[in-house]
């Protein structure tokens, strides 16, 4: 699929309390798997930030997100068809509210290297402009891929899909390393992180 550029490793992943994973699924818990997934590629694989490629799907634009925000030096991040938010993918609400999940619209700001969006226009699951929104508040924008008559399962099916896809990652890998982006920036979002992780406990306690 990706003939004559350099090798790939794609590792993936179950959430907990999917698949064949154990454990219970919740927000908290998806980002300890991303993070469990990295670990495994940074300490048994040996793979540096700069080399990696993040890639989330509908709601594994979450974690996805919620990991390149705290991650500097990755070399990229694709989402396909990503969410705004858990809420905003039932209610058009305009302002975040503490018990929403997922706030990729809140996130995305603070990735500070490339992002590729590939979005359905005809979506049912996850309208458009989900995608499209995103993309708007992306501090470096790669060309989007917004495939005429898409739904939320089927983007893989089109040819531009591959064609895109591939384009992208031998774009951002004759790309010299990525900055880094803002510490202050990094240490905000950490703190907001943790204010949230309270909430859920003290909601769960």
């Amino acid at each position: 699929m990706f003939g004559g550029m350099q090798t790939l490793l794609a590792i993936c992943y179950d959430y907990s309390g999917y698949g064949q994973s154990s454990g219970k699924p919740s927000e908290q818990s998806t980002y300890a798997d991303i993070e469990a997934a990295y670990k495994c590629l940074e300490e048994s694989y040996g793979t540096k930030q700069e080399d990696i490629i993040l890639y989330g799907q509908s709601v594994g634009s979450g974690p996805t997100l919620d990991l390149a925000a705290r991650l500097p030096r990755l070399r990229a991040v694709v989402l396909h068809s990503p969410i705004l938010s858990g809420l905003r993918v039932m209610y058009p609400v305009k302002r975040t509210y503490w018990f929403d999940i997922y706030k990729n619209i809140d996130k995305i700001p603070l990735v500070n290297f490339p992002v590729l969006i590939i979005h359905g226009t005809s979506d049912e699951v996850v309208d458009c402009s989900h995608g499209k929104q995103l993309w708007e508040l992306c501090k470096e924008k790669y060309e989007p891929l917004w495939l005429k008559g898409g739904n939320h399962c089927d983007l893989e099916q089109y040819p531009e899909y591959i064609r895109h896809l591939k384009k992208f990652i031998s774009t951002v890998e004759k790309s010299p390393s990525q900055r880094y982006s803002s510490r202050r920036s990094t240490d905000q979002f950490e703190q907001s992180r943790k204010s949230v992780d309270l909430l859920d406990r003290i909601r769960t306690g």
